[in-house]
């Protein structure tokens, strides 16, 4: 029997809305096998009907666009569901075009199980166009991303909806092989968008028959994942085409990379969530990847133009059946962090790329036209500029070998670790030896402890020698034309301690003098690599990547009829109760949940036994004052959780049942005004399949036409005009602005900032945990209501909970100061504005660090952490872990883009906020860098300033991993360049 298709008239979306919350359950038909469709149209109420749709699918429920081009102002955001398609009626013909949006990302899913994008064009995303975070069975099928270029910054030629059935589809004849060169089919630019297909952290993942065009990082990227495939697709004008970063169970066959700065690349980059380890690149072409490098930042940033692909630091790669030809540079680099970035902090990481298995590939015209000698850019960037670097050390040995500068099919820079007996087995947290593959190696995480040394006894045998080829590299049976070197072991930067730069002598009169240097010569000896000649054996076939069929996990829970929506929000209550019996659905309006004394003002006493409480520091949202209250049910109480004990991301746990209200108030002390502009609800739900889960609803104040004050129910979000002027009750400064553009999350944002896959399903709350909470209540506005007068005001809040029988599980002597009413024997942040809180002197190092530092964890830590939406980076910022790499210190830049370091190097440089990202992207209003992306439309400058000095003027050379910033960003290399330039 044929299914029909129910499509839902978006319409009706606010019957649906107000029974779908945060997007949980799924619905009629959600789960049920009848699945429904929302269909999406071109026109004006496209973004609204898209967040609408998006809000409310659940299982087997289809996203449908219809043919045509899209201007949205909002991207599309997906969290915490499953068996969802998202589709267009062709790449050619369903443009989404993201250019005006004030979202980072185009599509961005979070935690989704069985997820299919296909058949439409993602355009001119500020950030990334597609990205997949968390998802399980993610299949990207006949997909376009592409940016305008260069030219849409000036409005020139961009991809409009008069001209997109001319414009998508891009040829690779001549690529700009210079910043500034004219291109006939296309002119990238560093101010598009990061990442074009971009899956991370996620398993079982398809990307077929897709493309991408003008990604300023990588145009199809797989990093983090257990088995992904990428098939019959196609990547052009990126500075990558295709990045592979620490991926285990790769495949990549049949795909096409041109006019790229780079073609293909397979490594592990530094402290990040895992390490990578076997992948399969066959019929794949990589040709003519020569343009120009304009990526800012980070380790794409230092690819040199004309790389057919590269390797580092990744074990258990097979390469066969490929054509590279004509790319500039070389065909092959392999290399190792010993050249590129000696200096890594990271001790768990591999830095040499081994078991490489090299075969029946074709190489044709590679190396050919490797660029110049640049010596004034590689002085002016003090030697840290790889990707100018590279080339030139490459050409020099060439140069000292053949007596012509060129490249090469295969460059190897010939660096292999020697065995380092001193050093032990690495263990864990507990002491105990990490786990180890079948070959003794170390599967390390992130959450290993960072280890004194690198081991690697596992590579050589009893007798301390290498064990190969296993531990080496195995090259045969390729087809290498003459046209080109065919092999060279260029020896890393051996011999350029014999060159004198002093007077920056000129191009003809440096190659002069390096030809008659034999210390500098490669070794072009490629049979030492021929396995089945040398060894008598080579390295076994790596087998094939399968992809399980996908599971439903049929948990969708029932969602309310609007019937008992409208039944149970009009429940009738009397006095001082709550409308419990309303709070498993969402109501239309905040009123119905009778939370408060006054329903026009969300500032007055709770009702319900609720609870006012507040934090030591709070996150930044445009100067807004915060109104929050816990309510708990009758007779149940909290249970105490800490950091030491239940990890850091720990928060007091509530019971089913409890409501969590902020109300965002914007304050005006000369006019003895304060204006409440939204208030959002945490509220802790079991459903009726048994399942537990916070869900979080935005509600928008207005006033309605009696004049009263009203909240409404907006699961898509909103956006108002605001401003303030007040004085800040911690610092007393005066703080005056405004905004057009203050920003109210949709219901799947909530789930952005407050979900960690350690903590409870949903919008899980952030705030209230204990380190957070040791302080007195006092409202953090000056014209603070009603909530001033509750029995906690001027009390240490834990100990009001503890001892008034709203919490259990709580330390028996919380040891506090009846003077400043603070716990002394709790874990503790301190307000950032407000010196001495800390505990230490006034505006001492310790002082600046630990505000900073609070101030760090409260706006960043919720996805900064390694089980947050930005575990990916690598990037840390809790208050329990030591200041180091993994802290930012030294820190190369993760997924950055173009524009998301600012041209800096480090997420934190001792000593140089100059050359710091994290106060960059603090202060940038930019929505391709600010941070944090969803919170604020305005910078907070205090904060900026005060994490600028505490980098200028506390962090030093003694902080752990801060030796990695030596060499400016380019290793070995560029430390050793440094040396040598004037």
């Amino acid at each position: 029997m044929k299914m029909m298709t129910r499509y839902v008239p978006i319409a009706l979306l606010s019957l649906v809305l107000a029974a779908c919350g945060g997007g949980g359950g799924g619905g009629e038909g959600g789960g049920s096998g009848k699945g429904r469709v929302y269909k999406i149209e071109p026109g004006p109420n496209a973004t609204r009907d898209m967040i609408a749709a998006s809000v409310s699918v659940g299982p087997k429920d289809v996203i449908e666009f219809g043919c045509g081009y899209f201007d949205f102002t909002s991207g599309l955001l997906l969290q915490n569901t499953e068996e969802i398609t998202l589709r267009g009626c062709g790449k050619d013909k369903t443009v989404l075009s993201f250019r005006g949006s004030e979202s980072a990302e185009g599509l961005l899913a979070i935690n989704v199980r069985g997820l299919v994008v296909e058949d439409l064009t993602v355009l001119d995303s500020p950030g990334d166009a597609i990205k997949l975070k968390g998802v399980d069975h993610g299949t990207l099928r006949r997909v376009r991303t592409i940016w305008s270029g260069a030219r849409k910054m000036a409005n020139e030629d961009t991809i409009t909806a008069e001209n997109f059935a001319q414009k998508l589809n891009v040829a690779c004849t001549a690529p700009p092989r210079t910043e500034g060169a004219a291109s006939p089919d296309y002119t990238p630019s560093r101010s598009t968008g990061r990442y074009g297909i971009y899956p991370v952290e996620s398993q079982n993942i398809l990307v077929e028959e897709s493309e991408s065009i003008g990604a300023s990082d990588a145009g199809i990227y797989v990093g983090q994942t257990n088995n992904a495939i990428i098939r019959k697709s196609r990547a052009a004008y990126n500075v990558m085409g295709f990045e592979i970063e620490n991926v285990q169970g790769g495949e990549y066959d049949g795909n096409v990379a041109e006019c790229n700065t780079g073609g293909f690349l397979i490594y592990d980059l530094d402290a990040l969530t895992q390490y990578g380890d076997r992948s399969r690149m066959f019929n794949n072409i990589s040709r003519n990847n020569n343009s120009y490098n304009f990526n800012s930042g980070g380790f794409v940033g230092n690819v040199p133009r004309g790389s057919g692909f590269i390797t580092l630091a990744y074990d258990n790669i097979e390469v066969f059946n490929n054509e590279f030809s004509d790319n500039d540079t070389a065909g092959m680099i392999i290399t190792t962090y010993q050249l590129v970035d000696p200096g890594l902090a990271d001790k768990k990481i591999d830095g040499y790329s081994e078991g490489v298995h090299i075969h029946n590939n074709l190489f044709r015209n590679n190396g050919s036209r490797l660029p110049p000698p640049d010596l004034a850019k590689i002085i002016s960037s003090g030697g840290s500029d790889v990707a100018s670097a590279l080339p030139m050390l490459i050409g020099l040995k060439n140069v000292a070998s053949l007596g012509t500068y060129g490249g090469a099919h295969i460059a190897w820079d010939g660096l292999l670790d020697d065995l380092d007996r001193e050093c032990p087995y690495p263990v864990d947290q507990n002491g105990q030896p990490v786990p180890k593959d079948a070959r003794g190696k170390p599967i390390h995480t992130n959450e290993h402890p960072n280890p004194s040394c690198h081991y690697n006894a596992y590579k050589f045998d009893d007798g301390g020698e290498r064990i190969k080829p296993e531990w080496f590299m195995c090259i045969h049976d390729n087809d290498m034309s003459a046209d080109s070197t065919a092999y060279m072991n260029f020896h890393g930067a051996q011999g350029l301690e014999l060159l004198d730069f002093v007077g920056n002598p000129g191009a003809e009169t440096l190659l002069a003098v390096v030809a008659g240097l034999p210390g500098l010569r490669a070794d072009k000896d490629i049979s030492v690599h021929d396995c089945p000649t040398r060894y008598g054996k080579q390295l076994a076939p790596l087998a094939p990547v399968v992809i399980p069929r996908f599971v439903p996990s049929g948990n969708a829970a029932a969602v309310p009829t609007a019937e008992e929506i409208a039944r149970l929000c009009g429940t009738a209550v009397s006095g001082t109760a709550i409308n419990s019996a309303a709070l498993d659905v969402n109501c239309p309006t905040l009123d119905q949940y009778h939370l408060f004394a006054d329903a026009q003002d969300p500032r007055s006493l709770p009702n319900g036994g609720g609870v006012p409480y507040a934090l030591n520091s709070k996150l930044f949202t445009d100067h807004a004052a915060k109104y929050r209250v816990v309510f708990l049910p009758s007779g149940e109480k909290a249970i105490y959780k800490s950091a030491e004990v239940d990890g850091v991301n720990a928060a007091i746990q509530f019971p089913v049942g409890t409501v969590i209200a902020k109300t965002f108030a914007f304050t005006d002390q000369t006019a003895n005004t304060e204006t409440a502009i939204e208030t959002r609800l945490l509220i802790k739900r079991r459903g009726a399949n048994g399942q537990v889960r916070w869900d979080g609803l935005p509600y928008i104040w207005e006033t309605a036409a009696d004049g009263k004050r009203v909240a409404r129910l907006s699961l898509g979000g909103g956006q108002a005009s605001a401003s303030w002027d007040f004085n800040d009750v911690d610092s007393g400064a005066a703080v005056k602005g405004s905004t057009t553009s203050y920003a109210i999350p949709h219901a799947n944002q909530c789930i952005t900032c407050h979900a960690n896959d350690d903590a409870e399903a949903g919008s899980a709350p952030i705030g209230p945990k204990v380190r957070h909470l040791n302080r007195p209540y006092r409202s953090e506005s000056a014209m603070a209501s009603g909530q001033a007068l509750h029995p906690v005001f001027g009390v240490n809040q834990i100990q009001y909970w503890c001892n008034n029988g709203l919490m259990v599980g709580c330390p028996t002597d919380l040891g506090v100061d009846p003077s400043t009413q603070v716990a002394t024997k709790l874990e503790r942040v301190p307000v950032f504005n407000k010196p001495g809180d800390s505990g230490h002197p006034a505006n001492s190092a310790a002082d600046l660090e630990s505000r900073v530092r609070a101030y760090l964890e409260i706006n960043c830590q919720h996805c900064h952490n390694p089980r947050g939406a930005a575990s990916n980076t690598g990037l840390y910022l809790d208050t329990v872990r030591a200041v180091d790499t993994s802290y930012g210190i030294c820190k190369g830049v993760t997924a950055a883009g173009g524009t998301g370091t600012g041209g800096r190097d480090y997420d934190i440089h001792p000593g140089n906020a100059g050359n710091s990202v994290i106060p960059f992207r603090m202060g940038t209003n930019d929505v391709t860098a600010r941070m944090p992306p969803i919170a604020r439309s305005v910078t907070h400058d205090e904060a900026v300033a005060l994490v600028e000095e505490w980098i200028n003027t506390v962090v030093n050379e003694s902080y752990p991993g801060a030796e990695a910033c030596t060499g400016g960003g380019g290793g070995f290399l560029g430390g050793l360049l440094g040396s040598l330039l004037p």
